[in-house]
């Protein structure tokens, strides 16, 4: 039998304990960077499947399926284990236990495909040469990102993986299909934060006082001309703000207003001189309105670019099979991924694994309390990222 159409068997035959494993991860969630019993989960699968895991950044796992000749050359496959902190809304039996936590990203499915890879990979450890490295990491939905932590404890060391492959869930695209796109795919992501300073008092006399709230308003408006009047179209941006704290009152404007937002783009020239025209623009703004500001923009996730080569080999992968009519291009993304940091590293392959069903209505996106997945998805999740792997080994 062609080892093709091995893997696809035993996808088919290990897809239900897939689902299990995914149901008992979703059902038990934990925030970014206390992924214990998750990590202690993880670590008892990948035992029960005759594998062993070493513990990386407290929280994160990292095991070897070795095949023949494993020296020859290695490739890794990453999964992120951490949720979010969102009610679940959903009303299924295995809806999260952890009031106030849930998987609404879709980690639960991520780990539970690389466990169900891993299981076939060491099925079949006899018929392919080469390592399969296994990258279970923590806190991917909070700066400064598991992926780096990874990195600076080693885990592209020991043995060093030539590749590295990644999957994420995309509601947008029904159950049983794949997205890929080479090259430029998903934006870097900085964190911004402001304290526009001034003299509070009664809302009654604002001559009295130096209105924080109004200046707030004013830069708000004002900042974005930094995308629509200073990035170039090739360049794709975003800026938005999405918290504004006044603890004032309606007689009474406070001394100080917080702001929060991000700012994304694909260049790292541009994103440096985009940092420079905020933090002046805010300054100077506040200060011709009588007020001050103090404003620190944090350099979050690099931009995520996906290797040419890596990714043909992978998307190749898709269509021999699932079929060409079930591998789609994919647009530009300007959410951003930890992975990243991986694709600044090594050569890497980032997709997205079609979740959604329109019939049973699991069309809610990411980072909502409805968010959901078709789990048919997983058996495809895990018989593809099986092949990928053992076609990038051969390449």
């Amino acid at each position: 039998m062609p080892l093709i159409d091995k893997i696809k068997e035993l996808a088919k035959a290990y897809a239900p304990d897939t689902v299990t494993v995914r149901r008992h991860i979703h059902a038990n969630p934990e925030l970014s960077f206390e992924e214990h019993n998750t990590a202690a989960y993880v670590k008892e699968v990948l035992q029960s499947y005759g594998l062993e895991a070493q513990p990386m950044a407290t929280t994160g796992l990292v095991a070897v399926v070795k095949g023949k000749n494993p020296e020859k050359r290695t490739i890794a496959l990453r999964a992120d284990m951490d949720a979010l902190p969102i009610v679940e809304a959903n009303e299924v039996e295995y809806k999260s236990k952890n009031e106030g936590v849930m998987h609404a990203c879709g980690h639960d499915v991520h780990t539970a495909s690389v466990l169900g890879a891993a299981r076939i990979l060491q099925e079949l450890r006899d018929e392919f040469e080469g390592t399969v490295k296994l990258v279970f990491q923590p806190g991917e939905e909070k700066f400064p990102g598991g992926a780096s932590i990874m990195i600076k404890e080693g885990v592209l060391q020991n043995p060093a993986p030539e590749s590295i492959v990644g999957q994420h869930v995309f509601p947008l695209l029904p159950a049983g299909k794949v997205g890929f796109r080479s090259g430029m795919y998903m934006a870097s992501a900085d964190e911004i934060y402001i304290t526009v300073k001034g003299k509070g008092g009664h809302a009654a006399m604002p001559e009295m006082n130096i209105d924080p709230v109004l200046i707030s308003s004013h830069l708000i408006v004002a900042l974005q001309q930094i995308v629509s009047r200073h990035a170039s179209p090739k360049v794709p941006s975003v800026l938005s703000f999405g918290k504004i704290e006044a603890k004032g009152a309606t007689n009474v404007i406070p001394n100080e207003v917080k702001i929060e937002g991000t700012f994304r783009t694909m260049n790292e020239v541009w994103r440096k001189e985009a940092h420079q025209k905020i933090k002046k623009l805010a300054e100077s703004l506040c200060e011709s309105m009588g007020g001050s500001c103090e404003i620190d923009i944090k350099n979050g996730y690099p931009f995520l670019k996906n290797d040419p080569v890596i990714t043909g080999i992978a998307r190749s992968a898709a269509e021999s099979y699932l079929g060409e009519e079930n591998v789609v291009d994919l647009d530009l993304w300007m959410g951003a991924e930890d992975f990243a940091y991986y694709t600044q590293q090594i050569p890497a392959c980032f997709y997205r694994l079609g979740t959604r069903n329109e019939a049973r209505g699991i069309i809610s996106g990411v980072h909502t309390p409805t968010f959901d997945v078709d789990e048919a998805a997983l058996e495809t999740s895990i018989g593809l990222m099986a092949w990928i792997a053992l076609q990038e080994l051969q390449a």
